[in-house]
């Protein structure tokens, strides 16, 4: 069974589908992005993001666009602190749903144990299998990629505009000669090795940082103090 095979034997069970993926999850900076999409037009090449070259991924990204229906939403770093990356993700997408402003009966998200606001099913390694969670995943990633690249601008020296911030060796080096940005995932394990109370209550002291996330990192941060304690 093809990617639109797999899609219209949903529509021929429940109606009108969408399907939802994001991008973003792993890296330690930057938001995740989220894309709903209606395909109902097969397009040649539309697959999962990561295995389609930067260049054909541009160029389907206006063919779905052109022929489908998308909605984007997405969720800051302060919202990925605050919340934890599997809520954030979850806000990201139902953000996707309500831009999408269409009509649902059924929605088919890439991944596992994600419930939204909407009827629908996970669908493991969904975007290798179904042509509306494989033009979502396109979708996502080309829009994080070029937030991540507009980010570089303003914060040189970590290498945003190639390796997305994820945390590579090169990454993960820059976070550690340069120290975090507010950009950055202050929660994750990878950041939080370089912040200490002092730099996140001056981050708090000129607004770089909100009250509520302020208040997420001092927390993990007294939590990761513990358990050196204990060790």
């Amino acid at each position: 069974m093809n990617l639109f095979e797999f899609d219209e034997a949903y529509r021929l069970k429940y109606g009108r589908v969408a399907g939802l993926d994001e991008a973003g999850r792993g890296p330690i900076a930057g938001p995740v992005v989220a894309s709903a999409v209606i395909l109902e037009t097969p397009i040649d090449g539309v697959f999962d993001s990561k295995q389609v070259p930067a260049k054909e991924r541009e160029e389907l990204f206006r063919s779905i666009h052109r022929w489908g229906k998308v909605g984007v939403g997405l969720a800051t770093p302060t919202e990925i602190d605050v919340l934890n990356i599997f809520n954030a993700t979850k806000l990201a997408m139902e953000r996707a749903l309500k831009a999408l402003g269409e009509n649902l009966d059924y929605v088919l998200i890439d991944g596992k144990y994600l419930e939204l606001s909407k009827p629908g099913e996970c669908i493991v390694k969904g975007d290798t299998k179904s042509l509306s969670i494989a033009a979502a995943s396109i979708i996502s990633k080309v829009i994080r990629d070029r937030i991540m690249k507009a980010y570089a601008k303003s914060y040189p020296g970590y290498g945003f505009e190639h390796n997305f911030g994820y945390p590579t060796p090169e990454h993960k080096r820059a976070v550690e000669k340069l120290g975090a940005t507010p950009f950055h995932r202050l929660t994750f394990s990878s950041v939080i090795e370089v912040l200490d109370e002092s730099m996140i209550s001056d981050w708090k002291k000129h607004g770089y940082i909100s009250t509520e996330r302020y208040k997420a990192v001092l927390k993990k941060l007294f939590k990761r103090f513990k358990q050196r304690k204990l060790m």
